[in-house]
Formats: C-alpha cells, sequence, structure tokens
C-alpha cells in the first residue's frame, strides 16, 4: 500500500503531536533515562524527532538535506519536558505551514541526500516513518520509567509505513 503524501503529511502531525504529549509528561530527572539498548537518552531521542521531522521541511526547501542536520544533539536550553515539548510544538508549526503551502508537484521534487537523491515523497514517507519509530521507542522508555503515557498513537497510524527496519541512531548517514 502506497501512502498518499496528504496521509502520511496527517500521520506525521499526529506522531509529532503524540510526542510533545509524551516528552511534556516525563518529569525532569527521566529525561536522561536511557533505553536497555542505551544509545540515547528519552530527551535526545524525543529531540532527535523533531529535529529530524524539522530538516524534512528545510531539506524540502533548500532541495538538499545535509547529514549534518540530523546528527544535531540537545541544546542545553532544552533540559525538560516541557522544553522539549515547546520546541516539538515549534517543529509541529513550522511543518503544518510548510503542508499548507505545497503544491502536489513538491513531492516530485528531487532532494539530496548523503546517500544520494529521493523524490520529496519519499523522503516524506522516511521522515514519517522514522519518526513513528522513534516515538515507539518513547513509549517503551516511558512504560520502563513506569509513566502512563498521555493519548497513544492510533495503531492505524502505523499501518502502511515500512517500519521492519530497526530503528536508526542520530546523524546515520542512511535515510533511505
Amino acid at each position: 500500500m502506497t501512502l498518499s503524501p496528504a496521509d502520511l503529511a496527517a500521520r506525521l502531525d499526529r506522531i509529532l503531536a503524540c510526542a510533545g504529549a509524551l516528552v511534556a509528561s516525563v518529569p525532569m530527572p527521566y529525561l536522561e533515562h536511557r533505553s536497555a539498548r542505551g544509545d540515547r537518552s528519552l530527551g535526545d531521542l524525543a529531540f532527535h524527532l523533531f529535529r529530524s521531522t524539522l530538516a524534512f521541511a528545510d531539506g524540502m526547501d533548500l532541495g538538499r538535506l545535509p547529514s549534518e542536520w540530523l546528527a544535531q544533539t540537545r541544546p542545553p536550553d532544552l533540559q525538560d519536558g516541557d522544553a522539549v515539548a515547546r520546541y516539538g510544538a515549534l517543529v509541529r508549526g513550522r511543518v503544518a505551514g510548510w503542508f499548507e503551502g505545497a503544491g502536489a508537484g513538491e513531492y516530485a521534487r528531487v532532494i539530496h541526500l548523503s546517500d544520494g537523491p529521493r523524490s520529496g515523497r519519499d523522503l516524506l514517507e522516511r521522515t514519517t516513518t522514522d519518526a513513528a519509530r522513534a516515538l515507539i521507542e518513547l513509549y517503551g522508555m516511558v512504560d520502563e520509567l513506569g509513566i502512563t503515557s498521555p493519548e497513544a498513537l492510533p495503531a492505524a497510524d502505523l499501518e502502511g509505513l515500512p517500519l521492519s527496519r530497526p530503528p536508526k541512531a542520530p546523524g546515520d548517514e542512511d535515510r533511505s
């Protein structure tokens, strides 16, 4: 099943909303909690989810998405869940504005990535899938802490996404 750009955009918006509510529910000391994999803290993973989504919009505007945008780390001023959630709200607004102004032809454009050119539609699917994976991982981390998660992402929002690949670490070059 191939999802339309409009459907992917709507799913990405719901993922951003759920991620924002989830990270806002995490008390300060737990933002540094690491999963059993231990490669990222909860706060770093949430920031990466938001930053990589912002990179999508910026990449679509510029026609290129440099890998260093995806490798950026959580800045020092985002030290609590509310601060990370506010950043996520800003990203959500920016991306929603991009979708509102994008014409159908935007998704056929070629965007240059570190691993080669991709269509805007493929980049949107990849961004949505990676954000869904990160959100699933965030839910697991919050569950490990015994924190009650706010609104969960509807399971239907995961249908049709290629979620079989393992999640990428921040800054991984392969965004295929």
